[in-house]
């Protein structure tokens, strides 16, 4: 198990290194292009030192043939925050601007959300942040986040809103998630605000990149019990596939081969006992009418 930033620090140096052999170059060769020593290319390639995007900028330079969008996903994955680095949907690091509000392991969240192709998620609890409407997520962060001011309470909601803009950019993220009907029937900050949140699910759910599924209370015990969870695909990047698991005061980033197809696995199996789309937009509509 590892924190974000340690992720990224291996996963980059893993791609930087595929890249430099792929080149033809040493590492000491590489270092006397950019001007570095060697042993800066060394820790760079194991994952013991960050490195600025302006640096890899230098060893990609050097290195040559590396497309644009993989390029941005690099640049995306250095462990440094000195500067935005353009993602490739035509947004920026925004929330950096939000920094003194965010705690790194969320920062951490979505720079890996906004640079993913696809994203597939199991939720028990509450509606995925992709998915919230402006109300239902500010009913969860107020509680969530019981005493919280109502200033911070708000830009909160701002950056969960501004999440969502990768469903409707170019390329857009496939999203695939599965929620356990206590999901859609826990009424979080009333029935009107449920009811609407229910109705907004069925309307994303139209959208061709978003394939949303409920497992039925009728299922009974499922692998999803164990814990929601958030599998992250990236383009262009070897081997970057990482699972996301919250806790109350951490986040934990898996990205052993064995983790990721036990948890995909896990996915697979769940989606298998979950309604069909059709189906579970069915639900959700009656539910929402109150049926």
């Amino acid at each position: 198990m590892q924190h974000g930033p340690a992720v990224r620090r291996r996963k980059l140096g893993e791609e930087l290194r595929a890249l430099r052999d792929r080149s033809g170059l040493t590492s000491g060769e590489a270092a006397r292009i950019v001007g570095w020593h060697q042993s800066k290319i060394s820790r760079i390639e194991t994952g013991r030192s960050g490195v600025k995007p302006e640096d890899v900028r230098l060893l990609l330079d050097a290195y040559g043939g590396v497309g644009d969008q993989q390029r941005a996903l690099l640049e995306a994955l250095s462990a440094s925050a000195a500067g935005p680095v353009d993602l490739g949907r035509g947004g920026r690091e925004w929330w950096h601007d939000y920094r003194g509000l965010l705690p790194q392991e969320y920062r951490d969240f979505i720079s890996l959300e906004a640079g993913a192709r696809s994203a597939r998620t199991v939720e028990l609890s509450v509606v995925p942040g992709l998915l919230q409407t402006a109300a239902y997520a500010r009913a969860v962060t107020r509680a969530a986040l019981g005493g919280l001011p109502e200033p911070k309470v708000d830009a909160l909601v701002d950056v969960r809103l501004a999440r969502q803009a990768v469903l409707r950019s170019d390329p857009p993220l496939e999203l695939s998630a599965v929620l356990d009907e206590a999901v859609l029937r826990r009424q979080i900050g009333g029935p009107g605000v449920m009811a609407e949140q229910l109705r907004h699910l069925v309307e994303v759910a139209r959208l061709p990149q978003v394939r949303l599924q409920v497992l039925p209370f009728s299922v009974g015990g499922h692998l999803g019990l164990t814990g929601p969870f958030v599998i992250f695909s990236f383009p262009n990047i070897a081997d970057l596939d990482v699972v996301v698991l919250d806790h109350l005061t951490s986040s934990l980033y898996l990205e052993r081969k064995e983790d990721l197809e036990a948890y995909s696995a896990a996915f697979r199996t769940i989606q298998a006992h979950a309604l069909p789309p059709h189906d579970s937009s069915e639900l959700i509509s009656a539910i929402a009418d109150g049926a």
